[in-house]
């Protein structure tokens, strides 16, 4: 049977952690809380690296700067891809090529 991957929050592991250390037994909570003990012992570890607290900056995070970088990027790409498209219509239009269709009242054109 395959299991489905939890996602517990910040301030869950946290509880978690303190109990096992009031309690003094990982393996006590983890039973209480249906968790493996192990994710205890990692959240024990990443606790006192510093990781839930307040001012804990991740490596893989980016700046407010790199965000609006990203997005700007992005807009500019959009930008680019919707002027080569109209290039493209524009140069195959009538005006472009030459050909002007004389349209009269009938269904069909009279030359092009």
């Amino acid at each position: 049977m395959i299991e489905q991957l939890r996602k517990y929050s910040k301030e869950y592991k946290i509880k978690a952690v303190e109990l096992s250390r009031q309690r003094g037994s990982m393996k006590e909570i983890a039973d209480e809380l249906g968790i493996s003990s192990k994710n205890i012992s990692r959240w024990n570890k990443e606790y006192e690296a510093g990781k839930y607290s307040e001012n804990y900056i991740h490596s893989n995070s980016k700046s407010k700067e790199q965000l609006e970088n990203i997005a700007l990027r992005k807009a500019l790409r959009d930008a680019e891809l919707e002027r080569d498209i109209l290039k493209r219509l524009l140069a195959s239009s009538p005006r472009a090529t030459g050909k002007i269709c004389v349209y009269t009242k009938i269904s069909a054109p009279i030359s092009c």
